[in-house]
């Protein structure tokens, strides 16, 4: 049974998502073939160890911010029917000398005296494991603490572990070779676009050759933006008439991609530097069609 301060720990420095809670992503083919190999690796424990092997438990997730790594870790721990303790690094990292590292045990200590086994979800990850220098201060001294702890607590962890990233460049190296499966999770290709605008668009839908057009318009958009794209379009097909806004289709396109823009480190998708004079919203059929 988990004591008090093992359960105010993942309280304070993490949240627990269940199975029933997670939702499919629309991943690329690579990263869908190699996520099929890691499943079926855990699957198949028994025969493993028969050969003298162990499946494979940490991973490392890595690409462009918005891309989706939390929606596919949440869905690989519910495949393995399992819940994700997912614990973000600003709610580890703190000021005070030594707190950084007592922390990471502290979490660590409270996934292993679950009650229940988990996944567990270490995001931002690069503020945890980023690359150790020689400490000319205090900062850099207690930061390397950090890492050191960091590596010292994966290698005891025996669960599932996948960590998070955003900038993979700033991890440390012996940080990442802890991990024995590395994923990119790259910005998606113009398929993934079209299922993605297809999904979030429901109920209302375009015909196939307008939905490819405005896929090719998002070229370089992550998940997350053309799911708020696409939520915004469906905002103000719904609260427009209402609030009585000029719901001809230009003004609408204008007004989402005044309030919605792409992160500034990513590429900016041609529906932002054409507006209402891309292709895509010229061809748009309007108003919107509903499925149901």
């Amino acid at each position: 049974m988990k004591t008090r301060s093992e359960k105010s720990a993942l309280r304070d420095l993490a949240e627990v998502l269940y199975p029933e809670d997670s939702a499919e992503p629309i991943l690329a083919r690579p990263v869908r073939g190699a996520l099929m190999e890691w499943l079926t690796e855990i699957w198949a424990e028994r025969e493993l160890l028969d050969v003298g092997l162990t499946p494979r438990r940490r991973a490392l997730f890595y690409g462009p911010p918005g891309t989706g790594k939390t929606t596919l870790a949440h869905h690989l721990a519910a495949r393995l029917g399992l819940p994700m303790v997912i614990a973000r690094a600003d709610q580890m990292i703190d000021s005070y000398v030594g707190s950084t590292s007592q922390n990471i045990a502290k979490l660590f200590d409270a996934v292993r005296a679950s009650d229940e086994p988990s996944v567990l979800f270490l995001d931002e990850f690069d503020s945890l494991g980023m690359k150790r220098m020689q400490a000319r201060q205090g900062s850099e001294s207690e930061r390397n603490h950090s890492v050191n702890t960091v590596l010292q607590r994966i290698d005891a962890h025996t669960g599932t572990l996948i960590a998070a990233t955003n900038r993979a460049d700033d991890l440390d190296q012996a940080v990442w070779r802890r991990f024995e499966i590395q994923i990119e999770i790259a910005l998606p290709g113009p398929i993934e676009r079209r299922h993605i605008l297809a999904r979030y668009l429901k109920p209302y839908q375009l015909p196939e050759d307008s939905l490819a057009t405005l896929a090719d318009a998002f070229g370089g958009s992550s998940p997350a933006l053309i799911r708020q794209w696409c939520e915004g379009l469906k905002r103000q097909m719904i609260v427009g008439p209402r609030a009585g806004w000029d719901m001809n289709r230009d003004r609408v396109i204008e007004r989402l991609i005044a309030s919605i823009a792409p992160h500034p480190d990513l590429p900016q998708p041609r529906l932002w530097s054409k507006g209402v004079l891309d292709p895509a919203v010229r061809g748009l059929v309007w108003p919107l069609e509903r499925t149901q």
